[in-house]
């Protein structure tokens, strides 16, 4: 008897061609989400190189790192924080700008979400070329945090994302890789 081929956390990822504008592939995690097998290995994936760290708050990105983010934050026994795109946070908030490929963007997180010396791991779905995850990493430190990795699902390792964290002196765990996009 063979054994069926192991799948991988990649294997769950539909890729999209020509979305949002034509010429990207997006990489949809929504069908890892929706496969409970594929989902719970994302998720022992994501925690596994902090498993044993001493780590206070899991941060998650809006939208799909609150997603992520919960689930590892509660394997981890540790608080979660959403970091949300301007104006979604009802109290006092501390805001980041960061910039797209045409524009700004502003990020937000509760100005008492994070106490100082509280070590923070950032999770995401996707790691392009870092701006939201950087704008993360500098409201986390604002609030005194230290940051004891950023974990994604995805990298796009063409678009500099984790150069750009790495240079910044953040460890960067990614499960899978998409190269050329």
């Amino acid at each position: 008897m063979t054994r069926p081929e192991q799948k991988t956390v990649k294997d769950y990822i539909r890729s999209i061609v020509d979305f949002p504008h034509e010429g990207i592939i997006f990489r949809d995690v929504t069908t890892l989400f929706s496969d409970a097998r594929g989902f719970r290995m994302a998720v022992d994936q994501l925690l596994s190189p902090y498993a044993g760290v001493d780590i206070d708050k899991v941060v998650g990105l809006e939208a799909r790192g609150f997603i992520l983010g919960g689930a590892v934050a509660h394997q981890l026994s540790t608080g979660f924080v959403p970091i949300r795109k301007k104006g979604k946070l009802p109290g006092t908030v501390i805001s980041q700008a960061y910039a797209l490929e045409y524009g700004e963007a502003v990020i937000e997180i509760h100005d008492d979400a994070l106490s100082f010396g509280d070590r923070v791991l950032i999770v995401d779905d996707l790691l392009a070329t870092g701006g939201t995850a950087e704008a993360a990493i500098r409201l986390c430190e604002r609030l005194g945090a230290e940051i004891v990795g950023a974990a994604f699902v995805v990298d796009l390792p063409d678009l500099g994302g984790r150069a750009l964290l790495e240079r910044a002196g953040v460890d960067v765990h990614a499960l899978c890789a998409f190269e050329g996009d």
